[in-house]
C-alpha cells in the first residue's frame, strides 16, 4: 500500500522544483531588462544589432550570387527552353570580377553553364538536317568560332528570324530590353520559346544548326548589342538557311 505522506512530500517537491524553475527565469529575466536599461548597455546593442545586419546582408548577397551561378534569376525554366543562361551586368555575377565591368569567353561559358541541352526532338522534322557536332556531342551552340559578328539592334527593329543548317550559333546579348526567340517543337501550339532580356542583363544564347532564332529591340530608349559566334562559315545568299521564318515578328 503506497504511503500518503510519501507520495505528498514528492508531489511537494515537483511543485517547488518547478516554482523555483520558474521564479529563477523570471529573475534572469528581470536581471536582463534591469541590465539593458543602463548606460553602458548600448555598444552592447549597437554592437548586437551590427552583428544581426552584417549575418542577414550576408544571406542575401549569397543567395543573390548563387543565382547568377546558376544564371536563373527566376526565369530558369524559360531560359532553359529558349536555350539561354543569363547574368546581371554589375555585382553579384559571375561575369563580373572587378570594377571594370564584365568579361566572358562565349563558347566556354555556353558549356560550363550547360547551355548544351538539346537533342534532335526539338529540331524541325519537315526540314532536311545534316548531323553536326551538335548532334555528336549534345552541344547545342558553336564550339569553335570560326565565324564571327558583331552588331547593334536599334529599337523596334529585328535580327535573324532565320536559321542556319550548315553551323551552330552562340550569342552574347546586352544593352537594351530585348526578345530572344528560338525554334522548340516541344512548345505546343506556338513550335519556340521565347524570352525578354532586361537592359541590365548580358545573356549568353545558343541556336544550334537547323533551329531558327530572332533578336528583337523592344526597349523605348536604348539600342540592342551582339556578337555571334559560328562554328562553320555562311553565306548570307546560301540555300543553307531559311529567311523570314516567323511572320508574326
Amino acid at each position: 500500500m503506497a504511503n500518503p505522506r510519501r507520495n505528498s512530500y514528492s508531489t511537494n517537491q515537483s511543485v517547488d522544483g518547478s516554482f523555483q524553475s520558474q521564479t529563477q527565469s523570471s529573475s534572469s529575466l528581470s536581471s536582463l531588462k534591469h541590465l539593458l536599461k543602463k548606460p553602458h548597455a548600448l555598444p552592447f546593442l549597437l554592437l548586437l544589432l551590427l552583428l544581426l545586419t552584417w549575418v542577414s546582408l550576408r544571406l542575401q548577397y549569397s543567395s543573390r550570387f548563387r543565382h547568377q551561378q546558376l544564371g536563373q534569376g527566376g526565369h530558369g525554366d524559360d531560359d532553359s527552353k529558349a536555350n539561354l543562361v543569363r547574368f546581371k551586368s554589375g555585382l553579384p555575377s559571375a561575369i563580373v570580377k572587378d570594377k571594370r565591368g564584365w568579361l566572358l569567353d562565349p563558347v566556354s561559358l555556353a558549356l560550363q553553364f550547360g547551355v548544351r541541352e538539346f537533342t534532335k526532338i526539338w529540331m524541325p522534322y519537315s526540314v532536311p538536317f545534316t548531323p553536326s557536332k551538335c548532334d555528336l556531342w549534345s552541344n547545342c551552340g558553336a564550339v569553335t568560332c570560326s565565324q564571327v559578328h558583331i552588331g547593334e539592334i536599334r529599337r523596334g527593329d529585328i535580327r535573324g528570324n532565320h536559321r542556319h543548317y550548315s553551323c551552330n550559333e552562340t550569342f552574347v546579348i546586352w544593352g537594351a530590353k530585348t526578345k530572344f526567340r528560338l525554334e522548340n517543337n516541344q512548345m505546343d501550339g506556338r513550335g519556340y520559346a521565347e524570352v525578354t532580356i532586361g537592359e541590365d542583363e548580358v545573356v549568353v544564347a545558343a541556336s544550334p544548326s537547323g533551329t531558327a532564332h530572332a533578336l528583337v529591340n523592344v526597349d523605348a530608349l536604348r539600342n540592342t548589342y551582339f556578337v555571334g559566334c559560328q562554328d562553320g562559315m555562311v553565306k548570307s545568299n546560301s540555300s543553307n538557311t531559311d529567311f523570314n521564318v516567323w511572320k508574326n515578328l
